[in-house]
């Protein structure tokens, strides 16, 4: 070892260096590090909202929007089915929507946000099939109830606000995705602010 004095200044100085030049390499490499935990474009892109066009849906008509992978149903219910809804609560497995298969502004009689305009996810809550629009012989089904969908997979049945018939498989109602109105015409799924 060397007798010379020790420099203090020159220690502190490559002490500070060095601490600078190794902080500055580990955000280097923690930055695309965490980057790579964020979902690709393509998985955002499937999770995004989608939007739909109901000015030419016609009462009683359904069409349908892929959200998620997932069909959903957009259905333009008549007033004769809106009326019936009322006739079928004493059959259902949970008339007033109390498990959580929709958000809160959709947990009413109608599941909706308009009376007239009905939005859910068409997968059957048993096995994941999708059941099928009745719209006129849905009473072959369940008497005296005119529309409804029925999944022919196990006999599940659900009315015209898609909560689910007693005696069937499926423990629940179908699910009601988050969606709002633009305006009359124009329907956001998959995002709620702003819903009236």
């Amino acid at each position: 070892m060397s007798n010379a004095p020790v420099d203090h200044g020159r220690r502190r100085f490559l002490t500070i260096a060095t601490s600078v030049v190794g902080g500055v390499g580990a955000v280097g490499v923690a930055v695309p590090f965490i980057a790579s935990w964020n979902p690709s474009e393509r998985a955002k892109q499937a999770g995004a909202a989608v939007t739909a066009d109901i000015s030419k849906l016609e009462p009683g008509q359904l069409i349908r929007v892929e959200w998620r992978g997932k069909p959903v149903w957009i259905v333009k219910r008549t007033t004769e089915t809106l009326d019936q809804l009322a006739l079928t609560e004493e059959n259902l497995r949970d008339p007033g929507s109390d498990v959580a298969q929709q958000p809160a502004y959709a947990q009413n009689r109608h599941r909706s946000i308009k009376p007239d305009i009905f939005v859910a996810v068409g997968i059957c809550t048993h096995l994941g099939c999708s059941p099928s629009y009745l719209p006129n012989d849905f009473s072959e089904q369940v008497e005296g109830i005119i529309s409804g969908f029925f999944c022919p997979c196990h006999g599940s049945k659900f009315d015209m606000a898609g909560r689910v018939f007693q005696g069937v498989p499926a423990p629940t109602n179908l699910v009601v995705p988050p969606h709002m109105f633009i305006d009359d015409n124009t329907i956001v799924v998959g995002e709620d602010e702003g819903a009236v």
